[in-house]
């Protein structure tokens, strides 16, 4: 990959470029590189980091297939941890055992899908290494800090808070939700075994994503609170928190401390209402959290980010010899394909949260009849499971 001031390669004609250089751009760009496009990766300064990154992905196996086909996938990678020693930066989820805020219980196994897990949980630093490296070795891409005038298509992955799409005008419907995540490493006295877990309680969602390979007995915390605790619980003693995540699971995994610093964010439910436009330099299309952004209660918004790449790379890679990059119709495959599959996920992540929300006993009473209900459900199970894992053919 070529390094580029603003100036340099100024004469350059691309067919592609991306605005926005997180996972799902760098993908992206080496996706449609692979095409033999040649590409602009338009990089903004990133504010300085403030602490450790605590984020972990939960990649499904498509985003994996997806990953390892631009050789960026983590394979064998390892992280550091402050003692010196490494884990591994991948690992499998082979089981997931969800809970409701009485007896409903939603049990997934990977050996009964027939494949080895039903996710990866990725650390988010080595991820990003392994896009780097494979960014480094793609000489069809060039990286720039600032984008060039003239291409025929111009792709806005920049996120939630997109200011190209706002230059553009394109409306961004957003609905806050009165929760905001916690995220946050815990170390934990018994091993994990491999097993996501997730909590519905209270109005509260608490997902522990296990760490640190199949054998390991760290976790990863995401904690959907209302935003006035979740802000508290970023300035409290770590122990507290240790001991709030160990109550609201049961003591499922022991006693547990905790490895980072707690960080929070905002949630929301949003959507672009046109996800491309055509201006006088050419098309552009919106990828990623630029159009759309969910609850992460279903661990899914990097997935149907990296599905959102993958689908308008099949897009122009199918279209006419005679149709050019930038053309509204064939923009317009990409948006029908996956605007409907986005809008079903959103609208299961949002209706899963409204229904946990009602304090009345008899929707709780109907959700955890309903969870069992599922559990014990064989084709429909499987049927959520392939979801999931993003293998719905």
């Amino acid at each position: 990959m070529s390094q580029s001031s603003p100036r340099s390669g100024s004469h350059r004609r691309f067919d592609v470029v991306i605005r926005g250089a997180g996972v799902v751009g760098q993908t992206l760009a080496l996706l449609l590189a692979r095409e033999r496009l040649k590409v602009a990766l338009v990089n903004p300064p990133r504010p300085a980091a403030t602490g450790p990154d605590v984020r972990a992905y939960a990649l499904n196996a498509a985003a994996r297939e997806l990953l390892r086909s631009v050789r960026a996938w983590p394979e064998g990678g390892a992280t550091p941890g402050d003692s010196g020693e490494t884990t591994p930066s991948v690992t499998p989820v082979t089981a997931m055992a969800v809970h409701g805020d009485r007896d409903g219980a939603l049990h997934f196994c990977a050996a009964d899908q027939g494949t080895e897990a039903l996710s990866w949980i990725v650390d988010v630093p080595a991820l990003e290494q392994r896009l780097a490296h494979a960014l480094h070795f793609q000489g069809g891409i060039e990286c720039r800090t600032e984008a060039p005038a003239h291409t025929a298509l111009t792709v806005v992955c920049e996120g939630k808070r997109s200011t190209t799409r706002s230059e553009l005008g394109i409306e961004f419907d957003t609905r806050p939700y009165p929760h905001k995540a916690v995220a946050a490493r815990l170390r934990c006295a018994a091993p994990h075994g491999g097993v996501a877990r997730q909590w519905f309680h209270n109005g509260n969602i608490m997902a522990l994503l296990p760490l640190g390979g199949a054998q390991g007995n760290s976790v990863a915390l995401v904690w959907s609170v209302p935003a006035q605790q979740a802000d508290a619980w970023t300035v409290s003693e770590p122990a507290a928190l240790a001991q709030a995540v160990q109550a609201g699971c049961g003591g499922a995994l022991g006693d547990m401390t905790l490895e980072s610093p707690a960080q929070a964010w905002p949630l929301e439910l949003s959507r672009a209402q046109r996800w491309i436009a055509r201006t006088a330099s050419g098309g552009v299309v919106l990828v990623g959290d630029a159009a759309h952004a969910m609850h992460p209660l279903a661990g899914q918004g990097l997935n149907v980010g990296l599905a959102d790449a993958a689908e308008l790379t099949r897009v122009l890679r199918e279209r006419e010899y005679w149709r050019e990059l930038g053309d509204l119709k064939l923009l317009r495959r990409y948006e029908r394909a996956r605007q409907a599959d986005v809008n079903a996920m959103s609208w299961v992540t949002d209706g899963l949260f409204g229904l946990f929300a009602q304090t009345d006993s008899r929707v709780q009473a109907l959700r955890n009849w309903g969870m069992t209900g599922v559990d014990r459900l064989g084709p429909l199970k499987h049927w959520l499971a392939r979801q999931a894992m993003g293998q719905a053919g």
